[in-house]
């Protein structure tokens, strides 16, 4: 049994996004059925949309920020009532019984996890995201999004949010630490708010000193330029961690220069272009670079109650969906502060 909704969708990936209907399956008895206030945009769906990393289907519904109020569950969802706020991120489905689902890295699913969008279900069917009326998700991968977060401004913490949050913590970052946020965008925003709220002394490295009033604001200690060796001197070897969130190409070497011996920089952007490394510049001072992807369904569960207990969001715009595609067009020029959010009321 299915039922129709309304949305938006990729027809092909030259073609501006238009509205769409498709149709969504009944909720199952472990199901729990959303009406989606509000769903954030992320810059992957631009990738997604446009095919560039080359595993598009068409037609595609993207958003996997996804924030709303449950309106049905199935007979056997224990966590989840009416008229709860809730959340669905970056995965609806995986086998939960590999070693890392049991490890609650389901994200790293061995059998396969499966994406909100652009991904093929356990039945077979492709998966619709958030630029939509409803969806339904089973219950293990829906989350609880605290009552005192305005719901707009929680959607990228879905995405945005859990990307960042996630590495902050594995690699313990915490008081007394110096840290470096890469970029300060979608993600490196968020990255400043936790790792201050972490308790760490947080800079942001930045090729754009119009935008230190606002790292400032974040919870910056101050926004340098990192391709200014003279300016940045003194910062040489200081920092404990550097989390770079950075998808346009640059030089990862230079960013080695400011680790203290034996840490770790951090990648969470996804440049289209192999950077250049020079092993030296790992192997004086036994530095390392890593890469971290989302996190598991537990890990968006503590972000978002962090997020609650310290009260943040993240700084939205709002548009309406028939603007989606100018949206667009303005995050590839990085004019958008800094994350946009659809109402989806609009639809």
């Amino acid at each position: 049994m299915t039922f129709k909704v309304k949305g938006y969708a990729a027809y092909t990936n030259t073609e501006a996004l238009r509205p769409f209907e498709f149709e969504r399956r009944e909720p199952r008895e472990n199901d729990v059925e959303i009406e989606i206030t509000h769903c954030g945009v992320c810059h992957s769906d631009i990738h997604q949309v446009k095919n560039e990393w080359g595993s598009s289907r068409y037609p595609m519904v993207p958003g996997h920020e996804i924030v709303g109020i449950v309106t049905r569950v199935g007979e056997k969802v224990t966590k989840f009532k009416v008229g709860d706020h809730v959340g669905v991120g970056c995965l609806v489905d995986s086998c939960l019984s590999c070693p890392s689902c049991q490890s609650n890295l389901e994200q790293f699913c061995q059998n396969g996890s499966v994406g909100t969008y652009n991904s093929v279900g356990k039945d077979g069917q492709l998966t619709y995201g958030g630029y939509s009326q409803k969806v339904v998700v089973r219950e293990e991968f829906t989350l609880k999004i605290p009552k005192n977060l305005p719901l707009a401004a929680t959607a990228p913490l879905l995405c945005a949010g859990i990307t960042t949050y996630s590495p902050l913590r594995h690699w313990k970052v915490s008081k007394g630490m110096k840290v470096a946020i890469v970029g300060l965008g979608g993600l490196g925003h968020m990255g400043v708010k936790f790792a201050h709220a972490f308790g760490a002394e947080v800079y942001v490295f930045s090729k754009s000193p119009k935008k230190r009033d606002d790292a400032l604001k974040l919870g910056a200690k101050d926004l340098l330029n990192y391709e200014d060796e003279a300016t940045l001197k003194n910062h040489q070897g200081t920092f404990d961690f550097i989390l770079d969130t950075v998808s346009a190409p640059h030089d990862l070497n230079t960013l080695l220069r400011y680790l203290k011996i034996e840490k770790n920089l951090v990648l969470v952007g996804l440049p289209d272009v192999p950077p250049t490394l020079q092993v030296g510049s790992l192997i004086w001072g036994r530095k390392s670079i890593a890469g971290s992807l989302i996190g598991g369904i537990k890990e968006t569960q503590e972000m978002l109650d962090f997020c609650g207990e310290h009260n943040i969001v993240s700084e939205i715009e709002l548009i309406k969906m028939n603007e989606i595609n100018t949206a667009y067009e303005r995050m590839l020029k990085s004019d958008v502060k800094y994350r946009f959010v659809i109402d989806n009321k609009t639809i």
